[in-house]
């Protein structure tokens, strides 16, 4: 696996970029060798975060995690990501590895059952419209189609207060 470590308003340390590298072998079983993991670091007053994102085969996993230093920071970040992956290995299938398959679980495996279906007219809107609509519906998120490029996005309201715009590729 392939691991690329980025720090935000800090200088890895040569040693911080062998720990992930080390950690994240954890996961190789699991992945194929082009799969690539990025480490960001970022540093803050209120403590230190690292992001994991990893991409393999269309497969796009992450984990957060957020403390006091970034080595406990990263432990856990890969710690989240194994248990992903061992939770939701059957479901993986055929984009993880074999050897995946014969890892066990003490876990019980979850299924995904919709409560509830909603069906709704998606009017033309722009982004700031929809902001409003979905501060003034008390969601987290709103679908609408953008009035710019008559295509479907979904506005969000991320943890730290602000707000994301997701735009779907072609």
């Amino acid at each position: 696996m392939k691991v690329l470590c980025t720090g935000r308003r800090v200088s890895l340390k040569p040693s911080f970029i062998e720990l992930a590298e080390k950690k994240l072998a954890k996961l190789d079983k699991f992945f194929p060798e082009e799969a690539q993991a990025q480490v960001t670091v970022t540093v803050e007053k209120s403590g230190q975060t690292v992001e994991i994102t990893l991409r393999s085969d269309g497969l796009t996993l992450r984990a957060e995690k957020r403390g006091e230093r970034m080595e406990d920071a990263l432990a856990d970040a890969v710690d989240l990501l194994v248990r992903r992956v061992v939770k939701y290995r059957k479901r993986l299938g055929d984009r993880l590895t074999s050897a995946a398959a014969e890892t066990t679980i003490a876990e019980p495996e979850d299924t995904f059952t919709i409560v509830r279906e909603k069906r709704f007219a998606v009017k033309p809107c722009s982004t700031e419209e929809a902001i409003l609509q979905m501060d003034l519906l008390g969601h987290n998120f709103y679908l609408f189609r953008s009035v710019d490029n008559d295509e479907i996005q979904v506005v969000y309201r991320r943890a730290d207060g602000g707000y994301g715009l997701l735009i779907p590729e072609r």
